[in-house]
């Protein structure tokens, strides 16, 4: 994919997911800073700034636990655990509150259920287990695959975002 189809691509997908009743009625954004091949989640913690909306990227504490800080610029970003953006602990606040939230989900692949082939871990399927708010998976249409594995412990998003419709899993195709 060159650099300008994928820039396209992205601004496609992150148009879709801001029109969506679920980020317009959300007042957290949880999210992961986009890193290269990935859907660009840049463009939309921009857009939940200036949409003010708080915003909140996870934090990776080692043994499969993860938490979220809330960020309100850039400049509170650190690089972290796996070459991550992070936010700065020392200077960020903790999200104890996730009222109203949604949360951008990170993976390689989507199948329409929402089942996801993350990186490893378990970080994410923990913290979805106990959470409350609605889920999101970003995803460009041509990496969606049909029938992924899953395990009883995996939790699908309940909602999958791509370039060309952003529909909840549970719905029939």
């Amino acid at each position: 994919m060159t650099p300008e189809y994928k820039h396209t691509l992205d601004v496609e997908i992150a148009s879709r997911l801001l029109c969506t009743r679920e980020y317009m009625n959300s007042k957290t954004i949880l999210t992961y800073v986009s890193k290269k091949g990935e859907v660009d989640t840049i463009g939309i913690i921009h857009a939940a700034f200036v949409n003010k909306k708080q915003v909140a990227v996870p934090y990776f504490k080692g043994e499969g636990e993860m938490s979220f800080y809330l960020i309100t610029s850039m400049d509170d970003l650190v690089k972290g655990k796996f070459g991550l953006m992070e936010p700065d602990t020392k200077k960020c606040r903790l999200l104890e509150d996730f009222t109203d939230s949604m949360c951008i989900v990170p993976a390689f692949t989507f199948d329409p259920q929402g089942h996801r082939l993350g990186y490893g871990g378990g970080y994410y399927d923990r913290f979805l287990s106990t959470y409350t708010g609605v889920s999101a998976g970003l995803c460009y249409g041509t990496f969606l695959k049909w029938d992924l594995p899953c395990e009883p412990h995996d939790i699908p998003v309940e909602l999958l975002v791509t370039e060309r419709y952003a529909r909840h899993t549970a719905d029939k195709i």
